[in-house]
């Protein structure tokens, strides 16, 4: 069965910094993806803009190159990509200067969907917000999309937030995470709001703890000058992990809209008990013999911001009391893996004799790779001999159960994207919902700051520093594998 996909209203998306490794790597592959499957109507363009002085021919061959590179075999020389390209321009511009600006309101429609992805660095968004309205570029049903950071401490988000709502209205807005655009991530609402079988179950009551885990095998690399200012705290848990515990833990909302998810989610990051220093545990992974140390890739040898960090979290409301939730995130750990595990209680009584195992159920969401979702029960051993337990999963990965549709679904940028253009903003954080997360967020920064706390070194392609293992040791509980 081939899924079914909604064409969008026809649009001009103008996407500032065209030239850059986002927009070659991401944005354009995934618009291309979404011109085969026919949801891109005939009609719309998509224009770059950027500092580099090309034209538009210039532009459409680094897109072809970019799209070649980046977007997988299937997309490599496609028959159709001459047919994409027709429906891209370009034009040059400098958010600092005045040059171009009238020729980009030239190439403006009236009566379409008007979008502008700003892929530029957050210093720039105050310039390019204004440029757009000071040449009548935007209009008032005009939407904008901010990519991450924003901001890095709560001054800095409600300066930004300040800057953006002085052109545009929140329900302009489009702050982009793209985790929350993954597939799974979205059927975790599915599996929470759509089925009687798990609500009754998803409060204190029954769930021990939850555990969220987003490993990557890769270094800084060449991010090493962004992200030595960033560390793991500010690049991966104030955005990528608070999003996944607040799907995880909030309140259904009375509908699927965007005001109450979002509603919803806010009241979790604001119900976030705050975090003692012996809650948290940073790393930073050391050179072997296969590969530098983070200190060799971020070229600082005195860095002491963290490439891991886990923290044990609490919520302070009836569903969520004294149940607590571990977030762990790092770079250079033993696979690629990022998974939401709910693990249950004990049974209060086990009926059968000799069995001393710890039988617990688990689901997991898996996120990264091999996207499914898996619910670990207890069943019988085959054979004779008597009631001898085991756990196993019973087991969606999504590229089995689904087949031709898991493989035909869009990637989280295309998703979100689309979202953009429908005028959807339920998977798109808020504003208030930024300024509430780096509200918890500061606190914790602050506090190693003045402590001089130093990373625990581990080992690159390790599970990460011990003191991780002994966070949830202590309490009796042990970390999921890290496991591709």
């Amino acid at each position: 069965m081939v899924s079914r996909v909604i064409p969008v209203d026809v649009f001009d998306l103008v996407i500032f910094g065209g030239t850059g490794d986002l927009a070659r790597r991401k944005i354009l592959p995934g618009l291309f993806r979404r011109f085969l499957a026919g949801q891109m109507p005939p009609d719309s363009r998509i224009i770059g803009a950027a500092r580099a002085d090309l034209d538009a021919d210039a532009w459409r061959d680094m897109v072809r190159e970019g799209i070649d590179s980046f977007g997988g075999p299937e997309l490599r020389g496609h028959d159709s990509l001459p047919a994409f390209l027709r429906q891209l321009d370009y034009v040059s511009v400098d958010a600092t200067v005045e040059e171009g600006w009238p020729k980009l309101a030239a190439l403006m429609r009236p009566d379409v969907v008007r979008a502008f992805y700003f892929s530029v660095a957050p210093g720039l968004f105050g310039a390019l917000a204004e440029r757009l309205h000071q040449h009548a570029i935007a209009d008032q049903g005009s939407r904008i999309v901010v990519e991450k950071p924003f901001g890095r401490d709560l001054d800095s988000a409600r300066a930004l937030n300040r800057t953006l709502a002085e052109h545009f209205r929140e329900d302009q807005i489009y702050r982009i995470d793209h985790y929350l655009g993954k597939e799974t991530v979205q059927n975790l609402m599915a599996v929470r709001f759509g089925n009687i079988l798990f609500e009754p179950l998803w409060n204190n009551h029954y769930v021990d703890h939850i555990q969220i885990t987003v490993a990557e095998t890769v270094g800084v690399e060449g991010r090493g000058g962004y992200y030595d200012k960033s560390g793991a705290m500010r690049d991966m848990v104030q955005n990528h992990l608070m999003q996944l515990l607040c799907l995880i833990a909030m309140e259904p909302p009375a509908q699927f809209e965007a005001g109450a998810v979002r509603d919803e989610k806010l009241k979790v990051i604001r119900a976030l008990k705050p975090v003692p220093a012996h809650h948290i545990v940073r790393g930073q992974y050391d050179a072997n013999h296969e590969a530098p140390s983070y200190r060799d890739e971020a070229g600082n040898p005195r860095s002491f911001t963290e490439s891991f960090i886990a923290i044990r979290a609490e919520i302070a409301n009836w569903r969520w009391s004294g149940v607590p939730f571990y977030l762990r995130t790092g770079k250079k750990l033993r696979a690629r893996h990022s998974e939401i595990a709910v693990v249950f209680k004990d049974l209060p009584h086990s009926i059968f004799e000799g069995d001393e195992r710890r039988h617990r159920n688990i689901l997991s969401i898996r996120l990264q790779p091999n996207e499914g979702i898996d619910l670990t029960v207890t069943i019988k051993e085959p054979g004779p001999g008597g009631m001898r337990l085991i756990d196993r999963p019973l087991d969606m990965t999504f590229a089995k159960a689904l087949g031709e549709e898991a493989a035909e679904a869009p990637d989280a940028y295309e998703r979100l994207i689309m979202d953009v253009i429908r005028g959807n903003q339920t998977l798109f954080m808020r504003g208030d919902e930024v300024e509430a997360a780096w509200a918890w967020t500061d606190p914790i920064i602050e506090g190693w700051e003045k402590r001089n706390d130093v990373p625990k070194l581990y080992d690159s392609g390790s599970s990460g520093p011990d003191d991780a293992l002994m966070l949830l040791h202590r309490e009796g509980r042990r970390w999921r594998d890290i496991r591709a």
